[in-house]
């Protein structure tokens, strides 16, 4: 059965009401979809050692990748703000690592109004983003797609 946009949106604001998140109150939810037409989720989790905070995104990311599903084609990002609000910088540089040739992930963004989403693409959200190929391993990567 095809995955559509709306269950994931649906998914993405279940794991927002997850978040742990008693610093800041921002609360971010995440849902996936990968290839093999499954869905992850994340969300933001706080520390009170702020640089251990995780993203959403990353937590969806990271649950994808350990179960063996790493080609991602879309993910939806939900926050509680007016507008619809893209991902951080260090969770567009992981979301870039798993967009190449063929693979160029959809990204969703809704806010509290979550009928007016946002839309773009993973080779759009960071430009000049330093990727596998920087580091001449483009090849390499390749054979774990």
């Amino acid at each position: 059965m095809e995955i559509t946009e709306d269950q994931l949106i649906q998914e993405a604001l279940k794991a927002k009401e997850r978040a742990y998140c008693p610093y800041s109150n921002f609360k971010v939810g995440c849902s996936l979809l990968t290839k093999n037409n499954k869905i992850y989720t994340g969300c933001n989790v706080e520390n009170a050692s702020y640089g251990l905070c995780i993203c959403a995104e990353r937590v969806a990311i990271c649950k994808a990748v350990s179960e063996g599903d790493r080609q991602i084609s879309t993910i939806v990002v939900s926050c509680d703000t007016d507008e619809p609000t893209f991902s951080c910088g260090m969770c567009r540089q992981t979301i870039i690592e798993f967009c190449y040739p063929g693979n160029d992930i959809k990204i969703i963004a809704i806010g509290k109004d979550h009928t007016k989403p946002k839309y773009s693409k993973g080779t759009e959200i960071l430009p000049f983003a330093f990727v596998p190929k920087d580091l001449n391993v483009d090849s390499q990567l390749e054979q774990i797609k």
